[in-house]
C-alpha cells in the first residue's frame, strides 16, 4: 500500500521539490521516517495519529515507512504533517483519486485536525507554479500570502476534512478578488516624514543623494542631533518597490516567519535596526540549516546600525561581502546557501565615547587617545565600502523653535524618483539599476568627467590618500549628484561635493 504526495523543502530563499512517499506494510510495528528529517518531522507521527483519530479516521501508522525524497537533502520543519497524513489515507484507500500529480501540499497539523500556518508558503506557491502544478493545498491563514502568485489554484484549508475535499476537487478554490484588495497600493500615511526633522538641511541633502543612488551612508554626530530620527524616515523617500521586488522581499520575510498573516504582499521597503549586541549569525544569517539574517531581511530596504563602534568588530567585518556584492554566502558542512542582501546601509555613531567631541556648548570628557581608539573601531576596509560620510551637528535653538516649513519627504522623494528614472534608462536590462552597483566597465562608460573635474579628483586623491575602492565610490556618488542636477557629464562641483563626503577616511 503505497502513495506519494508532492511538497517542498525551503533551501535558502528557494523551494526545492520533495516527494513525500508513504508505504503501509505488514510486519512488526514500526514507524520510520527517512530522507534526512529533523526532530520536528520525526515527531510528526504523534500529531498525525491524534489529528486523524479526532477526525474519526482509522489510519494507523504502526507499520509505516515515510521517505522524503531526494534522500540526500536535509529536511526540516512541520510543513510535512499534512502531506504525510494525506499520503497515509491514500495508501490505506480512505481517499480514492486518480492522481495527486497536480497538487503541491504543505501544512502543520494540530492534534484536533486543524491546519496551522507555516513559514515559507509564498516560496512553496512560487515553486509549485515553476513545477507546472495546477493547485496548492495550504493552511487557510496563509492564503493571502499565496494569492500573490497568479495562474495557480489555491486551496486554503482549515482542517484535514477540507484538505481531503480539495484533493477530490470538491472544495472551492480561494477567491483572490473576494479576499484581498490591490497589493500595488502603498499607504503613504504610515510613513514618518522628514518635515519633522528641524534644521539639518545639509544632512538631508546627503540623505537625498544616498537614496537617489542607493549609496551607503555614515552619520557622525553628538547625542540628540537627530541621527536615529533621520534614519527612520529614509524609507519614506525611497522609490516604490516594483512587484518583483515586493515578491522577493515578502518571500524572505515569509521564510523567516515575520510576515503578517493578514498581509498579502509587502509594499513598503523594509527597515531593520538590530541592537549592537547582535551576533554574526543574527546579522548575516546562519545556523545548522541557514536562515536569513538582518542583512537579508533588509533586502530592498534599509539596514540601520546605530552606535556603530559598539558592535563587535568581528560582526562588522562580516558586512564586507554583502556591501560589495549584494549577497550573502553561508557555507556549512552539509550545505551552502546564498541569500540576497541588496540593501542600503545607514550607520550612525558618536564622535567619541562620551559623545560630545567638537560640540559647540558641551564639554568632551575624553582624552585624544580615547577618541582615536573609539574611531579606530571602524576598520578602513569597512569605511571604504560606505559611500557617504556626513557630520550631523547639534540642532540649534533657532531651528528647534522655527515655524518655517522644513524640507518634507514628498519634496525629497520627487528628487530621488527623478534621479532613479534616469538610472533605470541608463542601466536598462541590468539586474541592479542604480549607481551604487556600477562595475568598473560601467564607470568608464557612464562617469564622463570634464577636464576640470578630472583635475580636482586627481588632486583630492593625492592630498587625501584615498584607496582605489574609495575612488570608485567617489565616482559613483558624483554620478548620482550629476543625476540630481540632470547633468549628462560630471562637473567639477559634483566631484567637489562627493569628495566632501569622504572626510572620515582621514580620521580613521
Amino acid at each position: 500500500m503505497y502513495a506519494k504526495i508532492d511538497s517542498i523543502s525551503v533551501q535558502g530563499v528557494e523551494g526545492v521539490p520533495v516527494e513525500v512517499e508513504i508505504n503501509l506494510g505488514n510486519g512488526l510495528a514500526s514507524y520510520i521516517t527517512v530522507g534526512l528529517p529533523d526532530a520536528a518531522i520525526k515527531e510528526s507521527r504523534d500529531r498525525i495519529i491524534s489529528a486523524l483519530a479526532n477526525k474519526n479516521y482509522s489510519v494507523y501508522l504502526d507499520r509505516a515507512v515515510v521517505n522524503l525524497a531526494p534522500a540526500d537533502l536535509k529536511k526540516e520543519g512541520v510543513l510535512y504533517d499534512l502531506p504525510i497524513a494525506l499520503g497515509a489515507m491514500l495508501a490505506k484507500g480512505d481517499i480514492v483519486i486518480d492522481s495527486t500529480a497536480d497538487f503541491l501540499v504543505v501544512g502543520e497539523l494540530s492534534l484536533d485536525g486543524r491546519i496551522r500556518p507555516c513559514k515559507g508558503i509564498l516560496c512553496a506557491t512560487i515553486t509549485a507554479k515553476k513545477l507546472k502544478k495546477k493547485a496548492v493545498i495550504i493552511p487557510f491563514e496563509n492564503a493571502n500570502e499565496a494569492a500573490v502568485v497568479d495562474d495557480i489554484l489555491i486551496y486554503a484549508v482549515k482542517d484535514i476534512d477540507e484538505a481531503i475535499s480539495a484533493l477530490k476537487g470538491e472544495l472551492k478554490p480561494f477567491d483572490r478578488k473576494e479576499n484581498i484588495g490591490s497589493v500595488e497600493v502603498i499607504e503613504e500615511n504610515n510613513f514618518l516624514d522628514f518635515e519633522d526633522v528641524k534644521g539639518q538641511e545639509l544632512v538631508k541633502r546627503a540623505i537625498t543623494i544616498a537614496s537617489a543612488g542607493g549609496h551607503n551612508l555614515l552619520m557622525l554626530g553628538p547625542p540628540g542631533s537627530g541621527k536615529s530620527m533621520i534614519a527612520k524616515r529614509i524609507p519614506s523617500i525611497l522609490p516604490d518597490m516594483s512587484r518583483e521586488e515586493a515578491i522577493e522581499t515578502t518571500k524572505i520575510h515569509s521564510i523567516a516567519g515575520l510576515l503578517d498573516r493578514c498581509e498579502s504582499l509587502m509594499c513598503k521597503r523594509p527597515y531593520r535596526a538590530p541592537h549592537h549586541t547582535i551576533s554574526n549569525a543574527g546579522l548575516i544569517g546562519g545556523g545548522s540549516h541557514p536562515k536569513p539574517g538582518e542583512v537579508s531581511l533588509s533586502h530592498n530596504g534599509v539596514l540601520f546600525l546605530d552606535e556603530l563602534p559598539e558592535f563587535s568588530r568581528k560582526v562588522l567585518e562580516v558586512l564586507r561581502q554583502p556591501l560589495e556584492d549584494g549577497i550573502v554566502n553561508i557555507t556549512r558542512a552539509a550545505c551552502s546557501m546564498t541569500f540576497p542582501a541588496d540593501l542600503m546601509l545607514i550607520a550612525a555613531m558618536n564622535p567619541c565615547p562620551c559623545g560630545y567631541f567638537g560640540h559647540p556648548t558641551r564639554r568632551c570628557s575624553c582624552s585624544s587617545t580615547m577618541v582615536n581608539r573609539y574611531m579606530s573601531k571602524i576598520s578602513g576596509p569597512l569605511l571604504d565600502r560606505i559611500d557617504l560620510h556626513i557630520s550631523v551637528p547639534a540642532v540649534e535653538f533657532k531651528d528647534v523653535v522655527s515655524t518655517k516649513p522644513a524640507l518634507s519627504s514628498r519634496e525629497m522623494k520627487l528628487k530621488v524618483d527623478k534621479a532613479r528614472k534616469l538610472q533605470q534608462i541608463r542601466f536598462e536590462g541590468q539586474p541592479k539599476q542604480c549607481n551604487a552597483f556600477m562595475n568598473e566597465k560601467m564607470l568608464k562608460i557612464y562617469c564622463k568627467l570634464t577636464s576640470n573635474a578630472s583635475d580636482i579628483l586627481e588632486l583630492g586623491m593625492q592630498q587625501m590618500g584615498f584607496s582605489a575602492r574609495s575612488y570608485s565610490r567617489i565616482l559613483k556618488v558624483s554620478r548620482t549628484i550629476a543625476d540630481l542636477s540632470e547633468s549628462e557629464n560630471i562637473e567639477s562641483n559634483h566631484i567637489t561635493e562627493a569628495l566632501n563626503y569622504r572626510s572620515f577616511d582621514q580620521r580613521n
